[in-house]
């Protein structure tokens, strides 16, 4: 079982945690992580590239010459892909990328991705981290004293206003609620920042 230190805003340790083994430290599944962050950036994607086929480009209905006789080789349509101004073969038409994964496989690749971070040591528990009102200046000084000054994915146990908006102008840092953790912006995170309150809610979904 991981211990980690627990840090107040101030940067001063102000207690251990222990964290349960059967979130934060699994047999890391590399294989599952990358399918997961795969899964998450073609769920991402629009799918809305298009390009014309020669039925669909505007002309092209008149044979361009007589079959035989012109020295030419035959042709039906000037709108074929081998013309200027032509339909493209195969072309791309909107589609959806998405797929899915098993609900196993999402909560290994998951548990996967919070052990990688507690064994390289880029993880963070906070005891709290509230605020009396939104002020970006405050939440950088927070990052700067427990020495995050690079990508961190902040996740907090609940949608707290003061923090979520204090931290929406500061560009090193992502904020998350707790129950919408997903493994692209954990791998994707240089550091790990978590409440006490949102390694409880954390363990609570599932260990």
């Amino acid at each position: 079982m991981a211990n980690v230190s627990v840090l107040n805003m101030e940067g001063k340790e102000v207690g251990k945690i222990d964290l349960n083994d059967a979130v934060f430290g699994v047999d890391v599944n590399e294989h599952l992580v990358h399918l997961a962050v795969v899964q998450y950036l073609a769920n991402n994607r629009q799918g809305t590239q298009k390009a014309k086929t020669r039925s669909e480009v505007s002309g092209g209905g008149r044979k361009p010459w007589r079959q035989k006789g012109t020295g030419h080789a035959r042709q039906g349509s000037t709108r074929s892909p081998q013309w200027t101004g032509g339909g493209v073969v195969f072309a791309p038409v909107p589609r959806d990328y998405s797929f899915k994964m098993n609900k196993k496989e999402k909560q290994a690749a998951l548990k996967s991705a919070l052990t990688d971070k507690v064994e390289s040591g880029n993880i963070v528990v906070l005891d709290e981290l509230k605020f009396d009102e939104i002020k970006t200046k405050k939440f950088a000084e927070v990052m700067a004293n427990i020495n995050v000054d690079r990508k961190a994915l902040v996740v907090l146990a609940d949608n707290d206003q003061n923090v979520v908006l204090s931290a929406r102008n500061f560009a090193q840092a992502k904020t998350m609620q707790a129950n919408l953790l997903n493994v692209y912006d954990i791998v994707n995170a240089k550091t790990l920042v978590l409440t006490k309150d949102a390694v409880s809610k954390i363990e609570e979904v599932y260990a």
